[in-house]
């Protein structure tokens, strides 16, 4: 594959077209929620795994979501199972259940393993993956179906970054030219980083970031982050008479400042803050932006503070005019208290995420 070094696109007033559409398809994917299925690599029978069923379909339906993002672990199951075409029969079955049950679909690149040193032979990797989801979805709509073309680029050069981005982009445009993509910047996609990036010069890209600050609450507990994170019982919003100590891990790690910050962070006006500046960033280059991950990590979290924390975002999102998809439906950042079910949904959530029961 021919690498080439992406070109920087100016700000323009007079939308064209496609950068029109794009902005409307995004507005199309707000509430919308991630299943986490095909890219939970720790399932030893992933590859053989069934999904969500049709039930689990009516009720997303029921609690008034409209779009559905499905994080697939191309590599880690080509590796595991050979050739993508069992993944692929997997996730054309998943569209056409949310083509019956009205829902739009974004298919996501997860868990690529692109470095700044393997750069070159990773994106050609990465291009053959999304050559192959693009024929096979060609004939599909593009006003339901969406690509994500990589999901949190880790702490890499963004300049890397972006040429990798840049030619991805490039690669689908020669199968499909008028797919609306999902593009984020470095850093896991962070804010941060969207902040200080520059456009692409394709107009048919919504720009995404995740969103789970303050970081000390949403992933408190989570071992996979490290023992910055192992300070628990932290509510949300900041008070001062339930704020625990912090655990001594944390020690000498972001955990600690980020600890020691909480009383500004933990509440809904820094959230707010914090989401402006990737809108101020938007409407600099006037492209239109999704916060394509946001929740909360369910099992050391009361359940109080994890309906505070949905709520508080949700309202920023919807004040700032961005589309949001919740991470995620029936895995450890799951809105429900058990399994997925209406029973399991407390009055709280069921009032944070916009739903009202119809008795």
């Amino acid at each position: 594959m021919l690498t080439v070094v992406a070109q920087e696109a100016k700000p323009q007033r007079n939308l064209s077209t496609e950068r029109q559409t794009a902005f409307k398809r995004a507005q199309t994917l707000n509430n919308g929620i991630s299943v986490s299925w095909l890219e939970q690599t720790w399932d030893n029978n992933l590859a053989d795994s069934e999904g969500i069923k049709d039930s689990d379909f009516e009720l997303l339906k029921t609690l008034g979501f409209k779009s559905i993002r499905l994080p697939v672990a191309f590599k880690y199951l080509e590796n595991k199972q050979g050739p993508n075409e069992k993944v692929l029969a997997r996730v054309e079955n998943f569209w056409q259940k949310c083509r019956k049950y009205g829902f739009k679909l974004v298919i996501d690149y997860h868990y690529g393993e692109l470095t700044n040193e393997n750069h070159y032979n990773e994106t050609a990797a990465i291009v053959k993956t999304w050559t192959a989801v693009a024929e096979r979805f060609k004939s599909a709509s593009p006003d339901q179906l969406f690509f994500e073309i990589y999901n949190e680029p880790g702490p890499i050069d963004p300049q890397v970054w972006k040429d990798a981005a840049y030619n991805i982009v490039t690669a689908l445009r020669k199968i499909d030219p008028k797919r609306t993509l999902l593009v984020g910047a470095s850093n896991y996609n962070s804010i941060y980083e969207l902040s200080r990036f520059v456009r692409l010069k394709d107009d048919n890209i919504i720009y995404v970031f995740h969103f789970y600050e303050p970081f000390l609450f949403t992933h408190q507990g989570a071992d996979w982050v490290g023992v910055q994170m192992a300070t628990t019982g932290i509510g949300f919003p900041y008070a001062n008479s339930t704020f625990p100590p912090m655990n001594e891990k944390a020690k000498g790690s972001f955990g600690e400042s980020n600890y020691k910050k909480y009383h500004l962070d933990g509440n809904e006006g820094s959230i707010t803050d914090k989401l402006k500046i990737v809108k101020a960033w938007a409407d600099k280059y006037s492209v239109p932006i999704i916060c394509g991950e946001y929740g909360v990590y369910n099992k050391y979290t009361d359940p109080q503070s994890r309906v505070n924390y949905i709520k508080a975002v949700r309202t920023s999102l919807k004040q700032l005019n961005i589309p949001g998809i919740l991470w995620e439906y029936n895995c450890n950042f799951s809105i429900f208290d058990g399994e997925p079910s209406l029973d399991n949904l407390s009055t709280g959530m069921k009032e944070a995420i916009g739903y009202h029961d119809q008795k």
